[in-house]
């Protein structure tokens, strides 16, 4: 007998039993198993105080007779490695390290591509505050009362709990006509864009406008896909949507109108109309990207766009801004017609999105944590925009802030030609921000250019709370 896998079950109840893989070796097998078992102890895979199976059940794991570990055990208690009480079964001993001299200490050199000490970087809520609490609590109610089938793989469309309370919240804090039939879940907004690419492509769209700001990202997986991605400009109105019927062969259009990113501009009455004659008036479909659309400060949200044509309109949403971007749980509110065809391009199954993250999140915003939490954050956030606001004014009034009170980042317009020169010296502080140069995106046959603008796109939502104060002295600090 070479070796032998031990699931030390048998008579014993489960929570106390161990899987044990010990490599028996030589003719005996008492001394075969001695061995084995101290050499498990010596290097650690069996753990000071793990508890061992009874001589009874592991004799008849291993097919030997109960004498021979009865034997095992007891030399190896008597070396030290065992231990045995009535009433405790055998452990592994407790047994003492041998003290080692403290090692020198370690001087880390500063490598090139360092971490900054702040980051002000867009992308991140603030991770600091994720509810786990309630989230935890959320998870164990799901849990106790998930059926079966939550615990396989899951439906292409996402768990119906989960579609059910998404049309329920979506209809009453965003006006999205929400039918959970309507719902598809995905593993992030990454995601549900390649699906919604694939879906165009099937029904031979082949071009899809997006705005003159955004992340080259989501451009990347458009294009990726064989789309042809014309830019619409963007100003302090957000898209120029009336720009549409001047490019007849664009039959999607990827637009962000409750707080355009990283703009901050919402789109206005007039554009949101002209971009729904268009998609009427050529059978075009608009993509909502209804990024921050939950955290407007100095008044109430405007009402997601797709609720005055759902039939036209593909509404997108996540928790990444919301709760975490790690929970990667997302959703599509498609038009009937176009459920199938996302679907197929999901491929029946759901492979990516947690059934059991779903069941969380449905309990968790049926519960009314949900509402709470976005509350609580749309507080905090606002009071991070109005101390950088109020910074900015104290100690570099000539610095505009433009863009709503909304979302979690603010543009700061800067002189021109010191948009790279503020970045670099913030780096040489410490300090990781991100300049609008990064965002821009236009074509040499767009037929016109974007005006020169130097600014920084400040994510005031992310730092914890012990580096909000030290980011904030430091962006002041390096100001024009």
């Amino acid at each position: 007998m070479a070796e032998s896998w031990a699931t030390s079950a048998g008579d014993e109840p489960a929570e106390t039993g161990v899987d044990l893989h010990l490599d028996l070796a030589g003719p005996k097998l008492r001394e075969g198993l001695t061995d084995a078992l101290r050499d498990a102890v010596r290097s650690k895979r069996l753990a000071p105080g793990t508890r061992l199976p009874s001589s009874r059940t592991l004799a008849a794991d291993l097919g030997v007779a109960r004498n021979t570990v009865a034997n095992a055990y007891a030399e190896l208690i008597a070396e030290g490695w065992l231990t045995a009480q009535q009433g405790s079964g055998t452990r592994v001993a407790r047994r003492v390290e041998p003290r080692r001299a403290a090692p020198a200490a370690l001087v880390r050199p500063k490598l090139a591509g360092q971490r900054p000490t702040y980051s002000l970087l867009t992308g991140s809520p603030n991770l600091a505050q994720f509810p786990r609490k309630q989230w935890l609590a959320a998870a164990r109610r799901a849990i106790t009362a998930a059926p079966h089938d939550a615990f396989a793989l899951g439906d292409a469309h996402g768990r119906i709990e989960l579609r059910t309370a998404l049309a329920d919240y979506l209809a009453r804090s965003r006006g999205v006509y929400a039918d959970p039939e309507r719902i598809v879940i995905s593993s992030g907004f990454h995601h549900a864009l390649g699906l919604m690419a694939q879906a165009l492509k099937a029904r031979r769209v082949r071009t899809v406008a997006v705005e003159s700001y955004g992340l080259d990202i989501y451009r990347e997986q458009l294009s990726n896909a064989g789309l042809r991605i014309p830019p619409l400009f963007v100003d302090e109105h957000g898209a120029r949507t009336e720009d549409l019927a001047g490019l007849p062969t664009v039959g999607a259009v990827l637009i962000t109108p409750a707080h355009q990113f990283p703009t901050g501009h919402a789109l206005t009455p007039t554009r949101r109309a002209a971009v729904l004659d268009w998609a009427r008036a050529t059978g075009g479909l608009i993509l909502e990207d209804d990024y921050d659309g939950e955290f407007r400060y100095d008044r109430e949200p405007v009402g997601a766009l797709q609720g005055l044509d759902p039939d036209r309109i593909a509404y997108f949403g996540t928790v990444s801004k919301s709760l975490a971007p790690g929970l990667r749980l997302a959703w599509m509110v498609l038009p009937d017609w176009l459920v199938p065809e996302i679907i197929t391009a999901k491929g029946y199954l759901d492979w990516l999105a947690s059934s059991l993250e779903q069941l969380t999140l449905a309990e968790f915003i049926a519960s009314g944590d949900y509402d709470r939490h976005v509350r609580a954050m749309r507080l905090r956030y606002r009071r991070r925009r109005d101390q950088l606001v109020t910074a900015l004014a104290d100690r570099a009034p000539a610095i505009k802030v433009t863009g709503l009170a909304a979302g979690l980042q603010v543009v700061l317009e800067l002189p021109p030609g010191t948009e790279q020169s503020v970045i670099t010296a913030a780096a040489a502080r410490g300090l990781e921000v991100s300049g609008i140069a990064e965002f821009r995106y236009e074509t040499a046959d767009s037929g016109w250019k974007l005006p020169a603008m130097d600014a920084l796109v400040i994510n005031y939502a992310a730092p914890l709370d012990n580096a909000w104060a030290g980011a904030l002295d430091i962006l002041c600090d390096v100001m024009p």
